[in-house]
C-alpha cells in the first residue's frame, strides 16, 4: 500500500497562545511527533493544520504533544463549527475578553492612583496638591501587588509553559520586566539603607510594573476584540444558512430543523424564504438571489430541473425542489470549510517573520542583558541600568510580527469568499498577483457550455423581426428529437412564450436531419446538403448562412412544404460577461490564451468575438498539462482556468489552477481558486484582491520589523548619548501593547476592498 493513503490532516484549535513565538513552540512539539508530515501554525487564527500518517500516531499523540509544550488543542471538527451547532470559540473569546476588561478596570484605577504618587519622583518638582502618602513606597506595594500576580497572572504561566518547554515567548519577556521593577522596587522598600549607604536614592518604580500590565492587557484586549473581527466571514457564512425546512412528507407540509433535512426529501420554498439546502427544482419557478454564495448581484431565473444552493434568497414565485446535499456536503459547508482551512494555512512570504520569531526572544533577552551590564559599567547606576533593561524587555514585542501575515490573510480570504471566490490557501493567494499568463479553456469557462440559438431569421421576415408561426412549427418537429441541437431550439421556443402543437409521423434521418407533419404541414429541418438532396433552394438566404457559418456556428435550414423558409444558427454562446473579463486581465498586463479541443475555425471564431489573440485548438485532453508545462518553460507564472474533467490535469499543472464552480467536482478539486459563479470576472477580483492583500502584508512587516529595529536600541538608550533622552519603561509598555494592535488595524483595512463592477452591472 502507498503510504500516502495513510495519510489524514486535522485541524486543531489553541488555546494559550500568546505571542507568535508560542506558536512556533506548538510548531516544533508537533512536527516532533513520530508520524507527522507537515504542521503549520497559524497564530492569526490560533489554528494548528498537522498532515499525520494515521498508522504511526493519532489525534489524541498530537494534542498530548501541544499539552506537553504547555497548550491545549482540540479539533475543530469537534466544534463543529460548519454547521454552527456550537460555536465554542465565540464563547471562548468572549470569556477572554470580561476576564481581560475586569483586570484591565482593576489594573486602570490602581495604576492612576501609583501614577499620581509618582509624580513628585518622576518630575522632579514638588506638587502640594498630591499628598506625601500617596509616595509611601509601603502603600505602592500593597497596591501594586495585587496588579503584578493577579492582573499579571496569565503573563507568569505563560512565561512557566515557555520554560517547561524549553522555549522563550512574549510571556517570558513581559514577566521577566514587570517582576525586574516590582522586585527591585521591593528590595528597596524593604531595604533602603543598602542604596542610602551607596550614596543612592532608595528609588521604587512600582508605578512602571502595575502600568506596564494595564497596557498591556488592554492592547491584548483590543487585539482580541479585532483577530474576533478578521474571523467574521466564517461567522457571517455560517450564519447564511436556514433553521428551518418546510418538508413534505406523507401529502402534509412540516417544518422541520435543517439537521433534519434528508436527501430525497421534498421542500417547499415560498417568496422571500431562504432556501434551507442544495437541490433540484421539481416544479414551479421562481428568481433566486445567489448574490451572498456567488457574488453576483443580478438574481438568476430557475426553472424545474435547475439546481438551487442552500442559503440563497427566493425572490418571486413558490416552488418545491428535491434535496440533493444536505448537512456538510451542501455548497455553503463546503466553501466555509474552505475558508477554515486557507485562513489556517501559512503564506510564504510569511517564512522571514518565522525564522525572526524563532530567534527574537533570546535575542531580546540577551540585549536586555547587555543592556544592564553596560549602564552600570559605564554610569555605575543600578537604578539605570534596571530601568533601560526593562524597557528593553517591555518594548520587544514578536506579534506584531506573527500577526502581521495571517490576519492580512484571514481578512483577504473571507473577503473573497464574500465576492463568490473561494482560494485554497493562503500560497495561491500570494501567487495570483504575480501572474503573468492565464490560459482559458474555452467550453464552460468562456462560452455557456450548451447549444443555444443564437440566429434565427426567416424568408419572410414578420414585423418584429421574428417569424413565431415558423419557430412554433421548428420546435413542434424538434421535441421528439433527443439532438442536443434539438433541445436548444426548444428551449428558444419556450423562451419566447410558444405553445407548441402535437406533430405526427416524426423522423430523424442520421446526419442529415429531422421531418414531420405539424399541423398537416410538412416540416423539414437539417443540413444544407440534405436540403440540396430534397432538390429546395436555398440561395435566398445563403449570404446569411455564409456569414454565421464563418463565425464556427452550426446553421440548420427549415423548409416547410418543400420550400426554404429560414435558417438557425446554433453555437455554444459566450457568457455575457467574457468579453469585458479578456479585455480587464488585458489591462492588467496579463497575456490571455484559449486552450481547448475544438476545432480551428470555431475556437478561432470565439477567440476573435472576445479579444483573444493565441489560441491552441485541437488539443486533447492529455495535451493540455504538457501545453501549460511549455508556457512555464517560457519562463512565464501561469494561471489555468477550466471547468471540466478533461482540465483537471491542466489545472494540477499550472501555477495558480482556477476553477469555474459550475463544473465538475474534480476540476474544483484540483484548482486552486474556484469562481463559484463561473464568471470570469471573478479571476480580476482574485488578482485586485491578491495584491491588494500583499501590499498590506508588506505593510504590516515593515511596521513590524521597524517597530522592532528602532524601539529595543530607543530603549536601551542609545539616543541618549547625543540627546539625553531615555525611554520611560510606561511607554514602552504603551507602544509594545498598541503594535499588535496597529497590525491588525491595518489588516481590517483588507474589509472596504471593492471589487471592480462587472460588465452586467455596468449594463443596468
Amino acid at each position: 500500500m502507498n503510504a500516502t493513503t495513510n495519510l489524514e490532516k486535522v485541524n486543531l484549535k489553541l488555546r494559550g497562545m500568546s505571542c507568535a513565538a508560542c506558536a512556533s513552540s506548538i510548531e516544533s512539539a508537533i512536527r516532533s511527533v513520530p508520524g507527522v508530515t507537515e504542521c503549520n501554525v497559524n497564530f492569526g487564527v490560533e489554528q494548528a493544520a498537522v498532515k499525520y500518517d494515521s498508522r504511526q500516531t493519532n489525534i489524541r499523540e498530537i494534542q498530548e504533544a501541544v499539552e506537553n509544550a504547555g497548550y491545549s488543542a482540540y479539533s475543530l471538527q469537534e466544534q463543529e463549527m460548519v454547521t454552527g451547532e456550537d460555536d465554542t470559540e465565540k464563547l471562548a473569546r468572549k470569556a477572554e475578553s470580561r476576564d481581560l476588561l475586569s483586570k484591565i478596570m482593576v489594573g486602570g484605577i490602581i495604576s492612576i492612583i501609583l501614577i499620581i504618587g509618582s509624580l513628585p519622583m518622576m518630575t522632579g518638582l514638588e506638587l502640594p496638591l498630591i499628598p506625601a502618602w500617596l509616595h509611601n513606597p509601603w502603600l505602592q506595594l500593597i497596591l501594586t501587588t495585587p496588579v503584578q500576580f493577579w492582573c499579571g497572572y496569565r503573563f507568569y504561566i505563560g512565561a512557566w509553559k515557555a520554560f517547561k518547554g524549553h522555549a522563550a515567548t512574549m510571556d517570558t519577556l513581559i514577566a521577566l520586566g514587570t517582576s525586574a521593577a516590582y522586585f527591585y522596587s521591593l528590595f528597596a522598600t524593604i531595604f533602603p539603607n543598602f542604596f542610602i549607604n551607596q550614596g543612592l536614592m532608595p528609588e521604587v518604580y512600582y508605578e512602571t510594573a502595575a502600568v506596564v500590565i494595564t497596557l498591556i492587557l488592554l492592547g491584548r484586549w483590543f487585539e482580541n476584540r479585532a483577530k474576533g473581527q478578521t474571523s467574521a466571514a466564517i461567522r457571517q457564512l455560517i450564519g447564511l444558512q436556514a433553521r428551518n425546512a418546510r418538508v413534505i412528507r406523507e401529502g402534509r407540509e412540516i417544518d422541520v430543523p435543517i439537521s433534519q433535512v434528508q436527501i430525497g426529501d421534498t421542500i417547499l420554498v415560498r417568496p422571500g424564504e431562504k432556501i434551507p439546502v442544495d437541490g433540484e427544482i421539481i416544479s414551479g419557478s421562481s428568481t433566486i438571489d445567489e448574490a451572498m454564495v456567488t457574488g453576483e448581484s443580478i438574481p438568476v431565473t430557475k426553472q424545474p430541473g435547475d439546481e438551487v444552493i442552500g442559503a440563497t434568497i427566493n425572490k418571486t414565485g413558490s416552488f418545491k425542489f428535491k434535496a440533493t446535499r444536505v448537512g456538510k456536503d451542501t455548497l455553503l459547508a463546503q466553501i466555509v470549510k474552505l475558508v477554515q482551512d486557507a485562513q489556517g494555512s501559512k503564506a510564504p512570504i510569511q517564512r522571514l517573520a518565522d525564522q525572526v520569531t524563532g530567534w527574537f526572544v533570546p535575542i531580546v533577552i540577551a540585549i536586555a542583558i547587555a543592556t544592564f551590564v553596560l549602564w552600570l559599567i559605564l554610569m555605575g547606576n543600578v537604578s539605570l541600568a534596571l530601568i533601560n533593561t526593562v524597557g528593553v524587555l517591555i518594548i520587544a514585542c514578536p506579534c506584531a510580527l506573527g500577526l502581521a501575515t495571517p490576519t492580512s490573510v484571514m481578512v483577504g480570504t473571507g473577503k473573497a469568499a464574500e465576492n463568490g471566490i473561494l482560494i485554497k490557501d493562503a500560497a495561491s493567494l500570494e501567487l495570483a498577483h504575480k501572474i503573468q499568463t492565464i490560459v482559458l479553456d474555452k467550453t464552460g469557462t468562456i462560452t455557456q457550455g450548451k447549444p443555444t440559438v443564437t440566429n434565427y431569421t426567416t424568408v419572410r421576415v414578420m414585423k418584429h423581426g421574428l417569424d413565431v408561426k415558423l419557430l412554433r412549427l421548428v420546435a413542434a418537429v424538434e421535441r421528439n428529437s433527443e439532438h442536443p441541437l434539438a433541445e436548444a431550439i426548444v428551449s428558444y421556443a419556450q423562451s419566447q412564450n410558444i405553445d407548441l402543437p402535437e406533430a405526427r409521423q416524426f423522423k430523424a434521418i442520421a446526419g442529415s436531419g429531422v421531418q414531420a407533419i405539424v399541423s398537416e404541414r410538412l416540416v423539414q429541418i437539417g443540413t444544407q446538403r440534405w436540403m440540396s438532396e430534397l432538390k429546395i433552394e436555398t440561395i435566398a438566404l445563403q449570404e446569411q448562412q455564409d456569414l454565421w457559418s464563418a463565425d464556427g456556428k452550426t446553421v440548420v435550414l427549415i423548409a416547410v412544404d418543400g420550400e426554404l423558409e429560414g435558417i438557425m444558427a446554433i453555437a455554444d454562446a459566450i457568457k455575457l460577461a467574457s468579453p469585458e473579463a479578456v479585455r480587464a486581465l488585458r489591462k492588467l498586463d496579463l497575456e490571455v490564451a484559449m486552450l481547448t479541443g475544438d476545432h480551428q475555425k470555431t475556437a478561432r471564431a470565439i477567440a476573435r468575438q472576445v479579444g483573444i489573440v493565441r489560441v491552441e485548438a485541437e488539443v486533447r485532453p492529455e495535451q493540455k498539462a504538457a501545453k501549460i508545462k511549455e508556457l512555464q518553460q517560457e519562463g512565464k507564472i501561469v494561471a489555468m482556468v477550466g471547468d471540466g474533467i478533461n482540465d483537471a490535469p491542466a489545472l494540477a499543472q499550472a501555477d495558480v489552477g482556477i476553477a469555474i464552480g459550475t463544473g465538475t467536482d474534480i476540476a474544483i478539486a484540483a484548482s486552486d481558486i474556484t469562481l463559484i459563479s463561473g464568471e470570469l470576472q471573478g479571476i480580476v477580483t482574485a488578482i485586485e484582491l491578491s495584491k491588494a492583500t500583499i501590499a498590506n502584508i508588506r505593510q504590516n512587516l515593515f511596521f513590524a520589523f521597524i517597530y522592532n529595529i528602532l524601539g529595543i536600541p530607543i530603549a536601551a538608550g542609545i539616543l541618549f548619548p547625543f540627546f539625553g533622552w531615555l525611554l520611560n519603561p510606561i511607554l514602552a509598555g504603551g507602544a509594545m501593547a498598541f503594535s499588535s494592535v496597529s497590525v491588525v488595524t491595518n489588516a481590517l483595512r483588507l474589509r472596504k476592498f471593492r471589487v471592480s463592477r462587472s460588465y452586467v452591472e455596468r449594463l443596468q
